[in-house]
Order: C-alpha cells, then sequence, then structure tokens
C-alpha cells in the first residue's frame, strides 16, 4: 500500500515556513497520492519537462547540488543542498534538513520519497542558485520524470540529473579520456549520456531535468567536476547528507546514561 499523508491547506503551509524563501516552490499537485495516481502523475508532468535551452557561463554564478540520503527501510531522510560559486566552485550555503518520508521506496517513483524532503531545504535557501544539479535521475526514466525531472519543475529552474548509476536504457561504447560522451538508449531514443568527468573513472549517467538540452547538460556537467568523478555540487550534497545520515544513526543506538 501507498501511504496517505494528511494533506495540508495553503494557510498551513505558509505558517510552516518562516523563513525569508528566496525560491519559490510550485504548487503542482497534491503529495498523498495513490501509487496508480503517483504514475499518472508522472506521466502528466513528463510533457511539462522543457528538454531545450542553453545557459551561458555569464549568466551562472552559483549552482546548487542537491542529494538525499534515506535507508530504504528507514522513515527519516535527510536532504542537503549546497550552493557554490562558479567558475571557482567554492562553498557559499549548505542546508541539511531532516523529515519523515511517508512514501515507500519503489523503482521509479523516488522523487515521491526524496522530493518532499528536499523541498523543505530549498525553502530554507538565502542564495538563489542560477542552475540545479540533482543526484539522481532525469529524463532517463522508465516514464520519462525522475526526481531531477521533478524538482525542476517544482522549483522552475534549469536542473540537471546526474546519477551514479543507470536505471534504464541500454549505454553505448564509452572513451576512456576525461570529455568522453556517448548516448543512452530506450525504446530507440536518446534518453541520456554517458559523461566521464575523469579520465579511466566510472562515468555518471546525465539526462535533462527541465530547462536545458541534453547538449548543455553535458556542458555543465564537465565545467562543475574538475577534479572529481561527481560534479562538485552534488559531491558536497552527497558528503553533507550522509554525515547527517551517520549521526543520526550513531545517535539512536548510542546506549542512555
Amino acid at each position: 500500500m501507498w501511504p496517505h499523508a494528511r494533506r495540508r491547506g495553503r494557510g498551513e503551509q505558509a505558517r510552516r515556513w518562516p523563513y525569508n524563501a528566496v525560491v519559490h516552490v510550485r504548487d503542482l499537485h497534491a503529495w498523498d497520492l495513490s501509487y496508480r495516481e503517483a504514475v499518472a502523475l508522472q506521466r502528466r508532468l513528463a510533457s511539462m519537462v522543457v528538454r531545450q535551452g542553453d545557459l551561458p557561463e555569464s549568466a551562472v554564478r552559483l549552482v546548487a547540488g542537491a542529494d538525499v540520503a534515506a535507508g530504504r527501510a528507514g522513515n527519516i531522510g535527510v536532504a542537503a543542498v549546497v550552493v557554490v560559486s562558479y567558475p571557482d566552485l567554492e562553498p557559499v550555503e549548505t542546508v541539511v534538513v531532516q523529515a519523515p518520508v511517508t512514501a515507500p521506496y519503489i523503482p521509479g517513483l523516488l522523487s515521491f520519497r526524496e522530493a518532499p524532503v528536499l523541498v523543505e531545504a530549498f525553502r530554507r535557501l538565502r542564495a538563489m542558485p542560477d542552475l540545479l544539479i540533482v543526484d539522481g535521475q532525469g529524463y532517463a526514466h522508465p516514464r520519462r520524470f525522475g526526481l531531477a525531472c521533478h524538482l525542476g519543475l517544482l522549483l522552475d529552474l534549469p536542473t540537471i540529473g546526474c546519477a551514479k548509476s543507470r536505471l534504464c536504457g541500454e549505454e553505448s561504447p564509452l572513451g576512456a579520456e576525461r570529455g568522453s560522451v556517448a548516448p543512452l538508449i530506450d525504446a530507440g531514443q536518446v534518453i541520456g549520456s554517458l559523461v566521464r568527468t575523469q579520465t579511466g573513472v566510472r562515468p555518471v549517467y546525465v539526462s535533462v531535468g527541465h530547462g536545458l538540452s541534453l547538449e548543455a547538460c553535458e556542458v555543465w556537467v564537465l565545467r562543475c567536476a574538475p577534479r572529481f568523478r561527481l560534479p562538485e555540487p552534488t559531491r558536497l550534497a552527497d558528503h553533507a547528507a550522509r554525515e547527517r545520515k551517520r549521526a543520526l544513526l550513531a545517535q539512536a543506538v548510542r546506549p542512555s546514561a
């Protein structure tokens, strides 16, 4: 069964956020959905994703990375959003939020588990990013609507999905040098790319989140990953979320005095 969370009215949700939010979250849908409703919503929202567009370097000063640490059996999600300056990729702001997750772990519906916690983190940001890179799938999803697409629409930001592993599609041969790119193909359609960010290191899986072409997504992932496999914003977000998750687990098992 897909659990149902209590739906909040607009006034109640507004009272819950006493922050001077700079990131606006669009009210696209309710979260208390059945499995079938969630799948139908993905298919409907996928048609709203913009898969064209470019973002010149001169227009980007801040890049955000987003990640969630949540075990399959755990009921607490830890969301981290790290904003870095561009082009030096130095941290400007880090927000880490922990909150209950109500949706179960179901492949293909991960955004319904992780996006609500991430939204809480984005509402607390004081720096407005020009670009968002999400540690997760975007268009490279069975219904073409992964976490990066979901967040991209909710936040109305140029968004890239940059995942550590493949969810669907067939990989094409990829060169070993940094900057090598190969298409990820599903049902005869290019749904994303394998991008080698470091020579001899496993590639990342890049796909459109919202508001950018796939080619622009590839370029920005490489620009933001000069030294490590992961782009610096998502690498830092991954680290921040995991550190908080480890601290919570350690606190849970610590014997009482």
